[in-house]
């Protein structure tokens, strides 16, 4: 098994390992180059001297009576056959076309392309294209830091809805599933590790009996029945009423309305006793709830409150939640405030936080923008910093401006997201689309200025402008998290592979032929004799002119040799 991680040598024994012997180095280089250089020449060279032994072979392997017998029997082929032919080749090329489709949009990438990258390049002596160098190399040629592997992890997202009261009522009304099992799968991942700590509130004595309801809401997590998991909740309350992890499920599970699941989560906390992850989960909850509910100004204290008394949990993103119930109550001052302390260097970005400092930009700008002014007069220094901000927040994240601008149609936002991925917009756009509507012509200088990041980013995968390159795991692992019924954008827009336009040609192109010689057999075969005779008249022509540059004696002895 090859190790992910291997060690190193340091630095000083690095480059005493590489000064030792650069001679032996430099030739090892200079042969592997020379012999991938060489490789095409040499497939080239052989592919030559086959077709001219084939030639001067002619006459011992009596080609030419092969030829001739081959051609009486195609001339006694009925039209019917050709039909058949084509019409087979038809339906061959049109399966393959459907199937190289399917894959396509499930997964992004030609199969025939990747089945050829994956196996046949490394034989023919290809490289891979996840080198160190190359897609990440600067502009002296040395490597530059490749994108963390957390750019491409799943994180929780904070302003996730409420299962029974809001995911439910979806599938209620539509029929339609709004969360994926994967996403679903990771919800109880992060519940078994969150509530795992009810056993530290009971008496020794009590020890055994706690162990046992933890075990039935350890299951209860892990259930993929909705109905299932609610009857081990009450399992788990009927062994201990002051099961607060149970109360917590029944308020996300079983609760209809957001009234409700509030009552289940009081319940909850007064149960939860000193447990930092159920504390934590359950005030951010009813923060929720109470900004559902229209209390905003209530909810914004609990949110407060929360971030004074446990700081060290910035993970958990409760700034993003406290972040839109502030725009909710047209705090802009204290929303800039909250912007000052996260939208830091140091500190992970989201599309919460970029695009929530260039709508405060915009919308001191964007009441009285006008493109026609603009343009003849140039941009005002608060005009341009409000473009440059619309500029890094759709480099973050460049799926979020088609939901705000309502070019594409929003879903429910999943339970976890993908940093710069469709899931982030999708979670944006869903909760802060009517901020960009409150403020007057922002959507309209977003509508102006958007597509100019990409001319800054040309190359997006390759080279970022104020952020590290675009993640190439996205596309993957959004259509994990976001239902099968949602087109999931895709950035940068991927061009129908080689493959599928081969094979529609091809299916096209065979079809058209089986039609036509169907219909007017004797006129294709009168087209088909001529298009092969000058199909070969190139060759004849270039076997008459070897002929009477060699002399006949040399063909014959070395057609004796």
């Amino acid at each position: 098994m090859i190790p992910l991680f291997t060690a190193q040598p340091s630095g000083k024994n690095m480059e005493d390992a590489t000064s030792s012997n650069p001679q032996s180095i430099g030739f090892t280089e200079k042969l592997k180059s020379w012999l991938s250089w060489s490789w095409t020449y040499i497939c080239a060279v052989w592919f030559a001297m086959v077709l001219t032994m084939i030639y001067v072979l002619r006459s011992p392997l009596k080609l030419q009576d092969t030829l001739t017998s081959a051609s009486v029997f195609l001339n006694t082929l009925t039209p019917k056959f050709y039909v058949a032919l084509t019409g087979t080749s038809s339906l061959i090329s049109g399966l393959i076309l459907i199937f190289e489709w399917w894959y396509f949009r499930k997964y992004g990438t030609s199969f025939i392309e990747q089945v050829s990258v994956s196996h046949l390049r490394p034989l023919l002596g290809g490289v891979e294209s996840s080198t160190t160098t190359g897609l990440f190399s600067s502009v002296n040629g040395e490597a530059e830091p490749r994108p963390s592997v957390s750019e491409c992890k799943v994180w929780r997202n904070p302003l996730n809805l409420f299962r029974g009261a809001e995911y439910s009522r979806y599938t209620w009304v539509t029929g339609k599933e709004p969360l994926t099992y994967y996403d679903m799968n990771l919800s109880a991942q992060d519940h078994q590790t969150f509530f795992t700590g009810d056993t530290q509130q009971l008496k020794p004595e009590d020890t055994g009996l706690n162990l046992s309801f933890s075990t039935v809401m350890q299951k209860a997590w892990r259930e993929r029945n909705p109905q299932a998991r609610i009857r081990a909740a009450y399992q788990a309350i009927e062994m201990n009423h002051e099961c607060a992890a149970a109360y917590v499920l029944l308020a996300e599970e079983e609760a209809t309305t957001i009234t409700e699941a509030e009552r289940l989560f009081k319940q909850a906390l007064r149960s939860a006793g000193k447990d930092i992850n159920l504390l934590v989960y359950i005030k951010r909850r009813l923060a929720m709830c109470a900004r559902k509910l229209g209390r905003i100004k209530e909810a914004v204290k609990m949110m407060r409150d929360l971030m004074k008394e446990f700081p060290l949990l910035g993970m958990l993103n409760i700034h993003e939640n406290l972040l839109e119930a502030l725009l909710e109550l047209q705090a802009y001052a204290d929303v800039q405030a909250v912007l000052a302390k996260y939208d830091d260097i140091s500190l992970p970005k989201s599309a919460t936080i970029c695009y929530t400092s260039a709508l405060l930009k915009a919308r001191a700008v964007s009441e009285k923008f006008s493109p026609e002014a603009a343009s003849r007069r140039g941009l005002s220094t608060a005009e341009m910093n409000a473009v440059e901000a619309i500029h890094r927040a759709v480099e973050f994240n460049p799926h979020v401006p088609k939901y705000l601008l309502e070019m594409k149609s929003l879903i429910l936002p999943p339970e976890h997201i993908l940093k710069r991925g469709d899931s982030e917009a999708v979670a944006y756009a869903f909760f802060h689309l009517q901020h960009w509507k409150r403020a007057e012509g922002a959507l309209n200088l977003l509508h102006c200025t958007w597509e100019g990041t990409f001319r800054i980013i040309p190359y997006p995968l390759e080279k970022g402008h104020l952020f590290y390159p675009y993640p190439g795991c996205t596309e993957t692992a959004d259509r994990e998290l976001l239902p099968s019924f949602h087109e999931v954008s895709v950035y940068p827009k991927k061009e129908l592979p080689f493959f599928i336009l081969f094979t529609a040609g091809l299916c096209s192109f065979t079809a058209m032929l089986a039609m036509l010689t169907h219909q007017f057999p004797e006129l294709m075969g009168v087209f088909a004799k001529a298009f092969f005779s000058t199909l070969f008249a190139p060759l004849g022509f270039f076997a008459d002119k070897m002929e009477s540059f060699m002399p006949s004696s040399f063909w014959h002895q070395l057609t004796r040799i």
